[in-house]
């Protein structure tokens, strides 16, 4: 929050012409409709395990809201989904989900484990993007869009932790076992983007996520994992 304070409320001093506010797709309440529209936003409670940070982007997003109204600034807000892809944070324990399952995958190859864990149950389903199609969409909305109201930038499609797990095992060629952590928090059940809105203004994205993954283990292939 104090960054969205002194970010936006700089650029009105400095009289930025433009400004893109990134949200999140946490902002949306826990047992929204899938898959889940912009005017979902505060329909109802958030989901507890991440509360905390989507309570600060929308704070960050009706902050532009106000200036844009108040003060007539063309500052716009838009909501990636999960997102993936170069210069990712690829830590053991606290990075996301795909960097972390291709970790845990390149490791349990290089030492020869039986198996794999994954946290939760392997059920929920989630929305991934490819920064690079991200990029691509920010690059438009900077050009095209000049709404206040937030707009969704999401990929049309899920998959199952599961799904996504077996996919990165056979990526990497790893033909070990995977066992789920139940006692590690699902998060969110279903967390799909409607991204119509976006896709009206000619924004398609482009790398499916079993291309985006494959991109990803040849960013990869030099990483020292020992460190």
């Amino acid at each position: 929050m104090i960054i969205n304070n002194n970010v936006i409320n700089a650029s009105y001093v400095n009289k930025v012409e433009k400004l893109c506010f990134l949200g999140s797709s946490c902002i949306y309440p826990r047992l929204a409709d899938q898959p889940m529209k912009e005017t979902s936003l505060l329909t109802g409670p958030l989901d507890k395990h991440n509360i905390w940070y989507a309570t600060a982007k929308i704070a960050g997003l009706m902050m532009v809201d106000g200036y844009s109204k108040q003060y007539g600034c063309n500052f716009i807000s838009a909501m990636p989904t999960n997102l993936y892809g170069t210069n990712d944070n690829y830590h053991i324990e606290n990075s996301h989900v795909i960097p972390a399952l291709l970790r845990k995958v390149v490791l349990a190859k290089k030492n020869n484990d039986p198996f794999v864990i994954v946290w939760g149950t392997g059920k929920p389903r989630r929305d991934f993007l490819n920064v690079d199609d991200l990029a691509n969409a920010c690059y438009l909305l900077m050009n095209e869009y000049d709404e206040a109201d937030p707009i969704n930038i999401g990929s049309g499609s899920d998959i199952s932790i599961t799904e996504l797990t077996n996919l990165i095992m056979e990526e990497l060629d790893y033909n070990g076992e995977v066992k789920f952590d139940k006692s590690k928090p699902d998060g969110t059940m279903l967390k799909l983007l409607d991204n119509s809105k976006i896709k009206s203004l000619g924004w398609v994205p482009k790398i499916k996520i079993r291309e985006g993954v494959r991109k990803a283990i040849k960013e990869i292939e030099s990483f020292n994992w020992d460190k």
